[in-house]
């Protein structure tokens, strides 16, 4: 397979990418859409998808996120527009032709690729997504940091203490709560041996901050017209994985396959790997099996 980096503008700024296309006839290709901490076009799931679908006839172009002012998360709007831009580069690349193209996300580029599939369909053949939410941003992260606090082994008060922090750190970007108030609650916790599982600032931000907090992704899953895999990890600490599957249940008009991963957690991995070494052999053979019935 050929590797090759390329610069592709979208939407005001330059994407560094990395295309990595088949020796032989392209078959298809895929786009990776990233996760909230991780930007890079190199982290090991984009890499593992390098090395595992050019041999089967399938192009990768993975590049690297836009930054967005003060370390915010990009809007998942922006993000499905620089997808839809990956894309299109991805289909003028000599050989593609009219192979079909799809979307892979994991977390939050779960939220942004099917949004991307339900604005553009024509262009989206085909969706895999990893730890899709079917709740808002702000109700995930509730569910999350819950999570960290009950496997830190911390008990009934520190996870009142959480809802109570969380739910007036929401109202507050919201701009329903007073900054007065809301960081007086941030400086009696503080201190706490969980706050910094959390995930609230030290110091308050300005309100709305957080564009995408009350994201609903249900009307997306139910716009989304192309086939879709969903992989869920049977221990997932960040995403409430029952409750995702049933809005994806709900909202689904089309052809949606369901993989719950044994031993996995978020991440595709075993053991809680952050390696391609550690990536469970069951999502990458489903993973295999399932696109190459769709080429």
């Amino acid at each position: 397979m050929d590797e090759r980096q390329v610069q592709i503008a979208s939407h005001g700024v330059t994407l560094t990418a990395t295309l990595t296309i088949p020796t032989g006839p392209v078959r298809g290709g895929l786009v990776p859409l990233h996760p909230a901490n991780e930007p890079s076009r190199d982290q090991f799931l984009f890499r593992h998808l390098a090395e595992i679908l050019p041999p089967r006839g399938v192009a990768v172009l993975r590049f690297d996120r836009r930054a967005y002012g003060d370390d915010r998360d990009v809007p998942l709007a922006l993000q499905a527009q620089d997808a839809l831009v990956i894309l299109h580069e991805l289909r003028q690349v000599p050989g593609v032709g009219n192979a079909p193209l799809g979307l892979w996300g994991f977390s939050q580029g779960a939220w942004a690729a099917p949004l991307a599939a339900s604005i553009a369909p024509d262009a989206v053949a085909f969706l895999t997504l990893i730890a899709s939410t079917g709740v808002s941003p702000a109700r995930q992260m509730r569910y999350g940091t819950a999570e960290q606090l009950r496997r830190a082994g911390y008990g009934s008060a520190a996870l009142s203490a959480l809802a109570d922090l969380r739910a007036a750190y929401e109202d507050y970007l919201r701009g329903d709560a007073e900054r007065v108030r809301v960081q007086e609650l941030i400086d009696h916790v503080a201190d706490q041996p969980w706050f910094s599982l959390a995930y609230v600032p030290r110091e308050l931000p300005e309100p709305g901050a957080w564009d995408d907090m009350d994201f609903d992704p249900e009307p997306i899953f139910a716009g989304v017209r192309c086939p879709t895999l969903l992989f869920y990890g049977e221990d997932d600490e960040w995403t409430p994985a029952d409750e995702s599957i049933e809005a994806w249940r709900r909202a689904a008009t089309g052809d949606v396959t369901i993989e719950r991963l044994p031993g996995a957690s978020h991440h595709p991995t075993l053991h809680g790997g952050h390696d391609i070494a550690s990536i469970s052999p069951r999502y990458t053979q489903a993973l295999l099996d399932w696109i190459e019935a769709r080429l």
